[in-house]
């Protein structure tokens, strides 16, 4: 396991970062999921729903986490609900950028790259297992 030679990981190290990168993506979007309702964190102000942004060294070494970041190309939801304690004086509630829907299809698409590096892990054993076995 490790680099090789030419400064590339071998297909082990690549699947491992992969998995770590899905696991993370995947805590994150459970975070946005359970913050969906939040109308007011610490700061006062709705839950603002976080992405991953990830990142590749040069040539084929497989997936680094850089950095959680707030997303800030979407605003905030205004529901009008005139008892609510966070509503404004026309009665307007600010709620968090999360839509649960396009949250799942993230959740989704993030459990399918972990299951296919899932499936490069267990393809890696077996060719090593029959490379074994064809030296002895």
């Amino acid at each position: 396991m490790g680099i090789n030679s030419v400064g590339r990981a071998n297909a082990l190290d690549i699947a491992v970062s992969g998995l770590r990168a899905e696991t993370a993506r995947m805590n994150l979007i459970a975070n946005n999921i359970a913050n969906a309702s939040t109308s007011r964190t610490a700061d006062g102000k709705p839950y603002r729903r976080e992405e991953l942004v990830l990142s590749t060294s040069d040539g084929l070494s497989g997936v680094n986490v850089e950095q959680v970041t707030p997303d800030l190309s979407t605003d905030f939801k205004r529901v009008y609900q005139p008892g609510h304690p966070d509503a404004g004086t026309d009665g307007y509630v600010a709620m968090p950028n999360v839509e649960l829907p396009t949250e799942m299809m993230h959740l989704v698409t993030a459990s399918r790259a972990y299951q296919a590096n899932v499936a490069v892990l267990k393809r890696y054993g077996e060719i090593s297992d029959a490379t074994l076995e064809l030296l002895r």
